[in-house]
């Protein structure tokens, strides 16, 4: 990417702290000057007993799926700690930012989606077509969308999710990123679930909404986008997901 189209202006990143460095990276390669605001904090669990009684029994799963590179994080690292993954447990996460955290515990053989990342891509690839009679447990946040369990309970498997940490949101000084704002600084926000422009919204109080509403706004899937117009957003721009289509698409909106 050019180092010309976004140089010295602020793009928000509201990514969890743990899961945005990559983008940043590109944001700040483009020229542009990267901006934390993450609206989701990730921490742990609070009953971990569900999640370690699935780890002393990961043998009797045929799949296990990661939702996040979190869950990846945080239910890999407590699995390190008490056992070896089994031989014969494949396993599967959402997108690029799952399949490389999995790398990164040992994992090379990763089912994923090739296009757009989300729970429904990943149902619709090969693998998930002939789940009848499999052993499926996914790793998730607390709460969360049922609908990936529920699919493939009804395509013939046997389904546990765990929550191995849960979100909640930050507690960030504002003021920082209003006063960018004001001086015009700001060319565009980033924003990866619809969780986090909730809480995005409500940290920005109401002033920050108005700046939010006239500012562009670069999504990964239809459903952020549709939320973020309900909230008034005006100027919304739906991209590929995958940091390097989210970081390009903020430089192009910002170089039209």
């Amino acid at each position: 990417m050019s180092n010309d189209p976004i140089a010295g202006h602020g793009i928000v990143i509201t990514r969890p702290a743990g899961e945005s460095q990559r983008l940043a990276t590109l944001v700040r390669e483009a020229g542009g000057v990267p901006l934390l605001y993450p609206a989701i904090e990730i921490g742990d669990a609070p009953d971990a007993k569900p999640l370690d009684d699935v780890i002393t029994r990961l043998d009797a799963f045929d799949l296990a799926i990661f939702i996040s590179p979190s869950a990846v994080d945080k239910a890999m690292t407590r699995i390190n700690a008490r056992r070896l993954l089994p031989a014969t447990l494949r396993c599967a996460a959402i997108g690029p930012g799952g399949v490389r955290a999995l790398q990164r515990f040992g994992v090379s053989d990763v089912i994923a989606p090739h296009e757009r990342y989300d729970s429904e891509s990943l149902l619709a690839t090969s693998f998930m077509q002939n789940v009848r009679g499999k052993r499926v447990i996914i790793f998730r946040g607390d709460g969360g969308r049922e609908m990936l369990a529920e699919t493939l309970v009804a395509r013939g498997a046997a389904v546990i999710a765990v929550a191995c940490y849960r979100r909640t949101m930050p507690a960030l000084d504002m003021q920082p990123l209003l006063q960018a704002w004001s001086r015009h600084e700001v060319a565009a926000t980033i924003v990866t679930s619809s969780e986090g422009l909730r809480n995005f919204c409500h940290m920005l109080g109401a002033a920050g909404v108005a700046y939010l509403r006239n500012t562009r706004m670069v999504v990964p899937h239809p459903r952020i986008a549709a939320a973020a117009r309900d909230l008034g957003v005006t100027r919304v721009v739906e991209s590929a997901s995958g940091d390097e289509a989210l970081a390009a698409a903020a430089v192009r909106e910002f170089c039209g």
